[in-house]
């Protein structure tokens, strides 16, 4: 088999190093190091120099790994999705956006409305099952609450759901596009509006990236603080997502008390850098700004309050019968479907799959210190809402450690000019799972490409598949057990 070039998380090589396979030899590359245990993070083409070109990044969770490798798509390619199935949204996108074949693709459809493109995803036909009694519902894009927009079609047999197909595109903004060119503060707020809830994990993605690419060392104060935002981030999410799972069930107590907590993690990002969202503290080279001791332990202090609060809300849905009795057996994915397609983050870990760029591709303060793995194998809501608490339990913990013990020093150094035409790959565990941008340079020492990949890239299949075989009435539960961002998806 014809190998990629190997690199570590935020590891740099010249594009010229980057194998230039033959057709058949990428599709082989790919499948082969799909079925040997290595998941695709991300595959794409662009005008890189030479013409067209299509690379593939294979993440090897064993081996802490990465492997790249290229080919020239133009003429059309025989598809892999028969043999990987985790490749059939990747391979969708590649054709959307440059025309490009894949013989014997068994669903080829737009991923996204794309100006000037092929048909809106939105519109084209949906996969239809026939027989007596067999009816169709439509759900979207217009939802009954303050969401973003998607269309859901249901095939099912009385509330039964055979087959659910998920049409998105109606949040494109093009901000792959603008991505592009030279780095300026301007494309890092674009970074941190790639999904508004994912603010630190995607500009944590997107300067570490461009850190990678001109050898810029970030400050340890700069990493441990990164580390720490991203842990609220992910708090804040599972927080408001179990008392929103609680509601989903007409659960109220979890519900309400879980609403008004998330704010208060919320609160103690804002403490750090002024905005809930965290939006404006991560730049290229380290962060905008610093917290000192007395900022430190307030915030160690509310978390503290917030996680107490926290446990007595969240044990009262595992000592509710009713409610275990909803979420139990629910919308399962099973581990190997979870591996079969590509699932990231909670969703994978809560389907048994010890996957975790944290301990899989350590970067930042993850290579020096370890958050425990949260895993369950039942592959349900009830799974998907116990990995959650878990994780909460972990960050919070890892979040007063660092907040006890922050090195001094700066927390910014001063990024280098980009070098001309090389490729780096950036991980980074989101609290939705794994965030992926690959930066390719041009010859002008601007940005010639940023493919970003958010984990709800990889997910939303994972959803239609849950779904499968359960009652429609369940979705709404199934749906908040992923939570899963549109415009992440659509960027």
């Amino acid at each position: 088999m014809k190998q990629g070039a190997a690199i570590t998380n935020c590891g740099t090589l010249p594009l010229a190093e980057v194998p230039l396979l033959t057709r058949a030899e990428f599709g082989r590359f790919v499948a082969d190091s799909v079925s040997g245990g290595s998941r695709i993070s991300a595959m794409f083409a662009c005008d890189a120099p030479g013409g067209l070109t299509m690379y593939a990044v294979l993440a090897g969770a064993s081996t802490g790994q990465i492997c790249v490798a290229s080919t020239k798509p133009s003429g059309g390619m025989d598809s892999i999705v028969p043999e990987c199935p985790q490749a059939h949204l990747f391979e969708r996108e590649v054709s959307e956006e440059y025309g490009i074949e894949f013989r014997g693709h068994p669903w080829m459809k737009p991923v996204r409305f794309m100006e000037g493109g092929p048909a809106s995803a939105a519109t084209c036909d949906f996969f239809r099952i026939g027989g007596e009694e067999v009816h169709e519902v439509a759900v979207g894009p217009v939802h009954a609450g303050i969401i973003e927009p998607g269309h859901f079609r249901f095939q099912c047999h009385g509330e039964t759901v055979h087959h659910l197909e998920i049409a998105l595109g109606y949040q494109h903004r093009g901000i792959a596009k603008a991505l592009r060119g030279r780095p300026d503060r301007r494309r890092t707020m674009l970074a941190e509006a790639i999904a508004g809830d994912t603010s630190v994990g995607h500009a944590t993605a997107y300067c570490s990236a461009l850190e990678a690419l001109c050898g810029t060392d970030v400050p340890a104060r700069a990493q441990v603080l990164r580390g720490v935002a991203l842990e609220l981030e992910r708090m804040a999410n599972h927080i408001g997502d179990l008392g929103a799972l609680a509601g989903d069930v007409a659960f109220l107590p979890t519900m309400s008390f879980c609403g008004r907590i998330r704010g208060d993690v919320l609160n103690i990002t804002a403490e750090m850098c002024g905005n809930r969202f965290g939006r404006g503290l991560v730049a290229p080279g380290g962060l905008v700004r610093d917290i000192d001791g007395d900022v430190a332990g307030r915030m160690s202090a509310s978390l503290s309050k917030a996680v107490s609060e926290a446990e007595e809300a969240v044990s009262l849905l595992w000592d509710t019968p009713s409610v275990i009795g909803r979420f139990e057996g629910t919308g399962t994915v099973t581990r190997a479907l979870a591996s079969a397609i590509g699932l990231v983050g909670p969703a994978a870990r809560a389907s048994g799959l010890e996957l975790d760029s944290r301990r899989d591709f350590p970067g930042g303060i993850y290579r020096m210190s370890h958050i425990p793995l949260s895993v369950w194998d039942s592959g349900d809501v009830f799974s998907r809402a116990l990995v959650r608490w878990m994780e909460c339990q972990r960050s919070a913990a890892f979040v007063r450690e660092q907040l006890a013990s922050l090195p001094g020093g700066p927390v910014s150094a001063p990024p280098a000019d980009l070098p001309r035409n090389r490729i780096t790959v950036s991980i980074t565990e989101g609290w939705r799972g794994e965030i992926c941008h690959v930066l390719l340079s041009d010859d002008r020492c601007g940005i010639l490409e940023c493919r970003t990949v958010d984990p709800s890239f990889h997910n939303w299949f994972g959803l239609a598949c849950a779904m499968r075989g359960g009652q429609i009435s369940d979705f709404p539960l199934c749906n908040k057990s992923f939570n899963l961002s549109y415009c992440g998806h659509d960027l």
